[in-house]
Order: C-alpha cells, then structure tokens, then sequence
C-alpha cells in the first residue's frame, strides 16, 4: 500500500510531462511548415549551386564537348597556371588601395561630418550621391572621363600645368585609375558607417579629458579612434569583400586590358567560363576564389574582435 501510494504520484507526473510534450509537438508542428518554402529557396539558390560548382570543378567539361572526370588534375593545374597567379597578385592589389583609401577618406569625412556647420545636411547628402549610382554608369561615365584626347581628367592636369596622363590605357596606371574610381564611389559608405560610430560614442569620456587639458589630436587618438575602430573594421569587412570580387566596373572601363595589367580574378574566371568555355576549370577557379574571400573575412572578423573596445 505505501509503495503504491509512493508510485503514483511519480507515475502521474511522468504521465502528464509526455501528454505535455505530445501536446507541445503538436502545436510546434504546424508552424514548422512556415519555414518549408525558406528552406526550399536557400537549397534552390545557395546549397545546389554550391554542390553543382564542386561537381562541375572535378570534371573537364566544355559547353561544345562531353563531360569527364579528372577528380583533382583542375586543382592541380591552378597552382601552374602563371595567368591565373598574376590575377591573383592584381586582384589583391587592387582590393588593398580600394580598401585602405576609402577606409582613410571615409573617416575623415565622418570626422568633418560630425561636427556642426552651416549646411551639414545638405553637404551629407551631395557626399553620397555616388553611392547610389549603379557601377555600369559610373563606369561608363568615367570611361569617357579617362580618355587621354577628349577626357576631362587630361583637361584638369593641363589648367595646373601637369602633363596629360594614359590613365587605363596604361598598364602602369591602370589599376591606380580603377581604385580612382572604386574610391570615389565608396567612400560615402564608410563615411556613412564610422558617422554612425561617431554618433554613438559616450561623452563622458570627452568631458574627462577636456578637464584635464587633452588637446584634439590627443582626444582623437587616446579616445576617438579606439572607441571607433569597430565600425571602422566593419566597413573594411564590407569594402574587402566588395573590392575582392568587383568585376562589372572593371569590365566595363578595361575589360582586363590593357593585355592583362588590369585581369582581376573576376575577369579571368568570366574569361575561362563565357569566352573559353572550359567550365569544369572555371568552376575550379570559384571554389579557390571563395576560400580566398571567406579566409579575408575570417581574418578580419577575428581582427574586429580584438579591435572590441572594454
């Protein structure tokens, strides 16, 4: 009698903890099918393209031709491929300049920005405009801005004296003429973001340092940059992804040319896809272009965490 008694309440508790959890899983499980088309969209766009680029990167496969496996030979033939390394070499070359300048421009901008003056807005807003132009216009406007006969840019250097220059018609200057442009229509971004930072920042701090005599280049350094350094980690996060894989405003002003001075990755992997037609080594090229952009990112993720303020 005292087991039983004992056993019961033991039992009844067990018993309505599963009538609970069959009740839960009832309840949950309508609204799981909420989450069914997401699913199904990020396999269609994300997951299958991936698996279909590994599957097509084992393979020598042209569009004119039949399908055959190589396993590993596409992988092998990159580390080989001199045109392939000196896209390499280019492609960081020009994500590095149309990192760093942007990211220097843009926050002094932000510091200008940031203060009070007469017609702030107005100027904020004239500042972003390139941002929000498309990067096929703006290239096709600074195309014609680059030509050394009938380009402005010539014009300007001949008003103070400066010799006309071949801009991306020379191999030496091509990729510096490129940044040009990048610079110019990305910097408002990381103004945007560091402004961001700036409005966030305590005062405390300032007032602090105010009292005890700090000049303004001390008060920047000691106490603006650290408290900002994260936003501004998170622009060169954006703008390192953006200027590794930026194509369409190089193709368009330079096609890669001239030869090859200005063939990024993005060029060449186009290049092998839609002019070669070797798929199976294009495909190869996107898989060794992914690991090169989620390795920066990695990279500058952990960078931002150390850049955290405490």
């Amino acid at each position: 009698m005292t087991t039983e008694a004992t056993l019961t309440p033991a039992v009844s508790s067990a018993r309505g903890f599963a009538l609970r959890r069959a009740a839960g899983i009832r309840r949950t499980r309508p609204y799981i099918l909420f989450a069914v088309p997401a699913m199904a969209i990020i396999l269609a766009v994300i997951v299958f393209p991936w698996l279909f680029t590994l599957f097509m990167s084992v393979h020598d496969w042209k569009v004119t031709g039949a399908r055959t496996f190589v396993g590993l030979s596409n992988y092998a033939a990159l580390a080989n491929d001199e045109r392939l390394l000196g896209a390499l070499g280019r492609t960081l070359y020009y994500a590095a300049l149309a990192v760093v300048l942007p990211l220097v421009l843009g926050t002094i901008a932000a510091l200008i920005f940031h203060r009070r003056f007469p017609l702030r807005g107005f100027l904020r807003g004239v500042f972003i405009l390139p941002m929000m132009a498309t990067p096929v216009a703006v290239a096709l406007v600074w195309t014609m801005m680059f030509h050394p006969q009938l380009g402005v840019l010539n014009y300007l250097l001949s008003l103070v004296g400066l010799p006309p220059q071949l801009w991306v018609f020379d191999p030496d200057t091509v990729i510096p003429s490129l940044v040009l442009v990048e610079t110019w229509q990305w910097t408002p971004l990381v103004m945007l973001i560091v402004l961001g930072g700036l409005a966030a920042l305590p005062a405390e701090p300032f007032e602090s340092a105010t009292l005890d005599g700090a000049s303004a280049w001390q008060s920047f350094r000691h106490i603006t940059f650290p408290l900002v350094l994260p936003f501004i980690m998170v622009a060169a996060i954006i703008r390192t992804i953006d200027a590794v894989k930026s194509f369409d405003l190089i193709f368009v002003i330079s096609q890669g040319g001239p030869g090859t001075a200005s063939e990024t990755l993005n060029i060449y992997l186009y290049l092998q896809a839609f002019a070669f037609y070797n798929i199976g080594y294009a495909s190869a090229v996107v898989v060794v272009f992914f690991v090169l952009i989620a390795m920066l990112a990695l990279i500058l993720l952990y960078l931002r965490q150390k850049a955290q303020w405490t």
